[in-house]
């Protein structure tokens, strides 16, 4: 099982080696490429609507936090995709055999943001989309890089988005996020939700997540928002 204490002494197993092996990417998961607009996007909607994103890309505290400060979010929720049910909890998430990976719903209003932006600070500032079945020092299959879309225009944008971002060589690696359809997302447990708003000091939280944050205010300031969403 992969605690939070495990995710911390991990972290700092990492930061360590990382003065032996400087400079490896690697040994954080905080990345930050600007990637460009997308050129298939949905419409801005005229009047204020709703539409959920469900998206994957290594540990959720992160990825939580981060799309919290994007403009148009209005909620996000920390859980499990891509398994079933019955396996959807985090301790047998974490053996990495359940076919989950974790992930974030986000809820957006389509007047405000639009699918693209959100997948445009995906790729952008949340993870990074050419490590395989890790981010960071985290690694298995449930930290994997993946969009679950929900309707065939998510799809669309989704794979013209990737393959806009790979003619244009935005990473020097290949881009290894999987365009899945949506079979049924599962709310992480109670003290998985904001745990990074929670525990704002905690090594893993410092190096990994909070750094997110500040490269998306940095990189797209035109998507963030000095106040998250709850």
């Amino acid at each position: 099982m992969r605690t939070a204490l495990f995710r911390t002494t991990s972290l700092l197993a990492a930061t360590l080696g990382a003065f032996v092996f400087a400079g490896r990417a690697t040994l954080s998961s905080t990345h930050s490429v600007r990637a460009p607009n997308p050129v298939i996007d949905a419409a801005r909607a005229t009047k204020p609507g709703e539409d959920t994103a469900v998206l994957a890309g290594g540990c959720f505290w992160g990825m939580q936090l981060l799309f919290e400060h994007v403009k148009g979010v209005t909620s996000v929720t920390a859980g499990y995709a891509g398994g079933g049910k019955n396996t959807a909890t985090y301790e047998q998430v974490e053996t990495g055999t359940t076919g989950h990976a974790e992930s974030v719903q986000i809820v957006f209003d389509t007047s405000k943001v639009t699918y693209g932006q959100l997948l445009q600070v995906y790729f952008s500032v949340a993870h990074d989309p050419t490590e395989l079945n890790r981010q960071g020092p985290d690694t298995g299959p449930q930290y994997r890089s993946s969009i679950f879309y929900r309707s065939p225009a998510q799809k669309q944008i989704a794979e013209a988005y990737i393959a806009q971002l790979t003619k244009a060589q935005t990473y020097e690696d290949s881009i290894v996020t999987l365009v899945v359809p949506l079979k049924g997302f599962y709310a992480a447990e109670k003290y998985h939700q904001d745990y990074a708003v929670q525990h704002p000091d905690q090594a893993y939280i410092v190096i990994n997540d909070a750094p997110k944050v500040r490269n998306l205010r940095a990189q797209l300031p035109a998507l963030y928002s000095d106040k998250a969403s709850n």
